[in-house]
């Protein structure tokens, strides 16, 4: 959610906000419900209509819902989709996250944009947040007509949970078991590409990383264990199935992985087991370190490779996208074990 530097007020204030969530969660405290609205939510452009809250689906009586960004143009062609999946360690974050991401590529006039929102493992523990996120997919395909959304042209961009649940769209594709019911059944939930951003790709390694910062992932307070409903190794099955390197076949779209050498929360680690799984299977992805970075990811060189890659698997556009590692800026959470100090983090 740090990636574009037109925002780069809000996007500081949204990285703050991430490491309080984590660090209620490591503290055994109920995560605070996000705000509605960020308070800084930037002015969105002229060139860009947002069309709020549409249903996308239900979870029982419960109303599921997304944010619509189109070109105020209209255009006579259908337009690809990114699909915006907030992070905010599965505990907190809002679809309102999307929007500042999600704004320059509709701007453009050759996407529209879809932010999602997605129930919380507070609230329903994991299948829930992927049968969500597949359900949003499957609406765009059923959108498609009213909206002028090309269907067969989804892209998903998430970042750090967000990463993690767009990671799992691209490889589980049409798996039977995450699919869920929860709207516009008999469209597909695939994806034509993903940009991952500092998700976590493994459950099981990742139940090995020592965390200093935050409480350890095999922890049962940690944000992985609740979001599986208990200590990730005691939850085996559960965790494998909510790992997207259990899913990586040889027909899984385009990936750009995106991840801090230095991040404390989520080990750089994850990525290269992602990558690598990817490339064993024989798909396509791509790797880009950011040298020295932590959690947050931002800056004009990864705006632009973002771009650069979904121009190339959306739009078809013969531009070259560099695996060249990124030196990062000042990191946003390059110093959380001493953030997390400062909350009463243990």
């Amino acid at each position: 959610m740090w990636h574009i530097l037109r925002f780069a007020s809000w996007r500081c204030t949204a990285a703050v906000a991430v490491l309080v969530v984590w660090g209620a969660v490591a503290a055994g405290q109920p995560a605070k419900k996000p705000p509605r609205k960020p308070a800084q939510l930037p002015k969105l452009r002229e060139s860009v209509v947002l069309h709020r809250d549409i249903e996308y689906g239900r979870a029982g009586q419960r109303p599921l819902l997304l944010h619509l960004l189109l070109p105020r143009e209209p255009t006579t062609r259908p337009l690809p989709v990114v699909v915006f999946i907030h992070g905010g360690a599965w505990r907190a974050g809002s679809r309102d996250v999307g929007i500042p991401a999600l704004a320059p590529l509709v701007a453009s006039g050759h996407y529209a944009g879809v932010s999602v929102g997605y129930r919380l493992s507070q609230e329903a523990i994991w299948p829930a947040q992927i049968h969500d996120c597949k359900a949003a997919i499957r609406w765009v395909r059923a959108q498609a007509p009213q909206y002028g959304f090309d269907p067969i042209k989804i892209g998903v961009w998430g970042s750090s949970a967000g990463g993690h649940l767009v990671s799992l769209l691209g490889t589980s594709g049409d798996v039977k078991e995450l699919e869920g019911e929860n709207g516009s059944p008999g469209f597909s939930s695939r994806v034509q590409c993903v940009v991952d951003f500092c998700g976590p790709s493994d459950f099981l390694e990742f139940a090995k990383f020592k965390r200093t910062a935050l409480a350890p992932t095999a922890s049962p307070e940690s944000p992985e264990s609740l979001l599986l409903g208990g200590p990730v190794l005691e939850r085996k099955e559960l965790a494998r199935q909510a790992s997207p390197v259990t899913y990586a076949s040889a027909d899984d779209p385009p990936f750009l992985i995106v991840h801090g050498t230095d991040d404390p929360l989520v080990p750089f680690s994850q990525a290269e087991l992602l990558y690598a799984a990817l490339k064993k299977a024989g798909a396509k992805p791509l790797l880009v370190k950011i040298q020295g970075g932590g959690h947050g990811i931002g800056g004009t060189e990864v705006s632009q490779r973002v771009r650069a890659f979904l121009d190339r698997h959306l739009r078809g556009l013969d531009v070259e996208v560099s695996e060249e590692p990124i030196t990062a800026p000042k990191p946003v959470l390059r110093d959380a074990p001493k953030a997390a100090r400062k909350l009463k983090v243990r």
